[in-house]
């Protein structure tokens, strides 16, 4: 087992000094979480319509079950096909635990597009994973995920956030877990998470202040249809990029609610054509149909196109 250590050597030599960090555009309406023990989830989860997936080594299995999971999760990416552009991101277990190194070295054999990790609490579970990956020869390899589900985590947010500014960081999404985080806080399970809305808009804010994406907590019930629906159109205004998910049939939902509609792409159309209009070059302010819209409408608007270009392509890739 490679030694996860190094941090401290890195940091003195500079690493954590800020440099701009500045990641790509992603589809990440529908994130389905899939149990590396369930072989026919594993085999289900190729034909299936979601942006990502996170192949489960933690949660959703038992501690007798790990070692059958990581062989599996090996044999499952030694065959898989990458052709259709979805994330493939693998959620490790605790490096605290016994398992959680072990994990990693099947990581090394999958090579995932990113590594989930759990129960992230500071800057450090970040950043010691960051520079594992490195010490093992993948400098372009996996990138890093934080699952945001304990108290610490999100008083050492925008620390955590930090990270992904920095060389060799890695980190590039929150994930938001509810279900840790109401069973260490006993905040109440209540429709609408009319007490859980402020602790999301802080992990919304912390991602966007250092360029990171952030995927909202999953939905538990997913026979019901109408609660899931609310809950996406409430994370899409929180300005989540996407929903965790743990059944295939919240996934359509999930592209929708997270999508791009006619109406939304017609009006970023209209707002890119008139800033690009000859009478208004230079204007920092336009009038589009009684409407003051500024400059930065028209980068938004630029954004939303290019999403709507992406959720296009992968529907012919599908």
């Amino acid at each position: 087992m490679r030694a996860l250590a190094g941090c401290d050597k890195a940091r003195q030599k500079g690493r954590m000094n800020r440099t701009p960090h500045h990641h790509p555009l992603r589809l990440r309406r529908s994130v389905l979480s899939v149990p590396a023990i369930n072989p026919r989830a594993l085999t289900k989860s190729a034909s299936l319509d979601c942006d990502a997936i996170i192949f489960d080594l933690e949660d959703s299995v038992l501690p007798e079950k790990k070692a059958e999971a990581r062989a599996a999760l090996v044999a499952h990416f030694s065959t898989l096909d990458r052709s259709a552009g979805r994330e493939h991101v693998i959620r490790i277990n605790p490096l605290d635990g016994p398992d959680g190194a072990l994990d990693l070295e099947a990581v090394l054999d999958c090579m995932p597009d990113a590594v989930l990790l759990p129960k992230v609490s500071e800057p450090q579970d970040v950043l010691t994973v960051a520079d594992w990956l490195s010490e093992a020869g993948a400098d372009d390899g996996p990138r890093l995920w934080a699952m945001i589900e304990t108290a610490a985590s999100l008083l050492n947010l925008a620390a955590i956030a930090e990270t992904g500014r920095t060389r060799g960081g890695r980190l590039d999404c929150f994930v938001v877990g509810l279900n840790d985080l109401r069973k260490e806080t006993g905040i109440a399970d209540i429709p609408g998470r009319p007490f859980l809305v402020p602790l999301l808009l802080q992990a919304v804010v912390a991602a966007r202040a250092c360029g990171l994406d952030v995927i909202d907590s999953v939905f538990n019930d997913f026979v019901d249809e109408d609660g899931f629906a609310a809950e996406c159109r409430q994370g899409r205004q929180m300005g989540f990029d996407g929903k965790m998910l743990i059944h295939p049939t919240q996934i359509a939902g999930a592209n929708a609610a997270y999508g791009v509609t006619e109406a939304e792409a017609a009006e970023a159309l209209a707002i890119v054509a008139a800033f690009g209009a000859p009478g208004n070059a230079g204007n920092a302010v336009v009038n589009i149909a009684g409407r003051m819209v500024e400059k930065l409408h028209a980068e938004q608007a630029e954004r939303l196109l290019a999403k709507a270009d992406l959720i296009n392509e992968r529907k012919k890739n599908a």
